[in-house]
């Protein structure tokens, strides 16, 4: 995919039921119009096929993610979601969160299958990293630092930090490379003002639609 960016992706994580999905998109949609670059947006499983539709109906400039797949295929997998399942209804799948490595103690071969089975099926895979150590699965694009401490804290990393990690990566291959970690409208032109960072990984700040709008009207000041 030819992504425009700046790239701002909207992780739901396990929040809001379809009505607030939907509002979510009806408010936000008719803002991101005029927007330059790439949004997306992760609800949780179970919307993913009615907000497609309702992107599509209503012709919003959004791309529609899952927040996980699985690193299995088609087959006696009860809960899972297989990648060809979603590959005709989301462009891209958050892999690999810190959320998922702590709670669901997901390693590097589990991440590796999952991203081979996005890629194989037209998914593009939003990678998490929590630092510009960790082992990046070979197919991946898009590159999101995500230091554990920031997340969901109030107290983001620095600037200058993630735009080293964010050099770091970058070293290692053409990466379009995401700071995530209690990014706001108060400090998103820091991350990415150097133009290393080319996006964010949004959490708690895309919940309230006004204050993802908000973080959006920023960046285009």
């Amino acid at each position: 995919m030819n992504e425009q960016l700046p790239l701002i992706v909207a992780n739901f994580k396990a929040n809001k039921n379809w009505e607030e999905v939907e509002s979510w998109l009806e408010v936000v949609g008719p803002k991101v119009s005029s927007f330059a670059g790439t949004i997306i947006v992760c609800p949780s499983s179970p919307f993913l096929g009615i907000a497609a539709q309702s992107i599509k109906s209503k012709s919003l400039q959004v791309k529609l993610g899952s927040q996980d797949l699985s690193k299995f295929e088609q087959g006696a997998y009860t809960g899972e979601i297989a990648a060809s399942q979603i590959s005709d209804i989301v462009d891209y799948s958050i892999i690999g969160h810190s959320e998922r490595r702590q709670n669901f103690a997901e390693d590097e071969k589990t991440l590796d299958q999952k991203v081979q089975n996005a890629v194989s099926t037209g998914i593009s895979p939003i990678f998490c990293v929590q630092n510009a150590d960790v082992a990046i699965p070979e197919n991946v694009k898009i590159v999101a630092y995500e230091p554990v401490f920031a997340i969901g804290t109030g107290n983001p990393d620095t600037p200058d930090n993630a735009q080293a990690v964010g050099k770091k990566l970058k070293s290692k291959a053409d990466y379009i490379v995401l700071y995530g970690g209690s990014v706001s409208d108060a400090n998103i032109k820091s991350f990415l003002k150097e133009g290393i960072v080319d996006g964010a990984l949004i959490a708690t700040n895309c919940l309230d639609p006004q204050k993802f709008i908000k973080i959006l009207e920023v960046l285009k000041s």
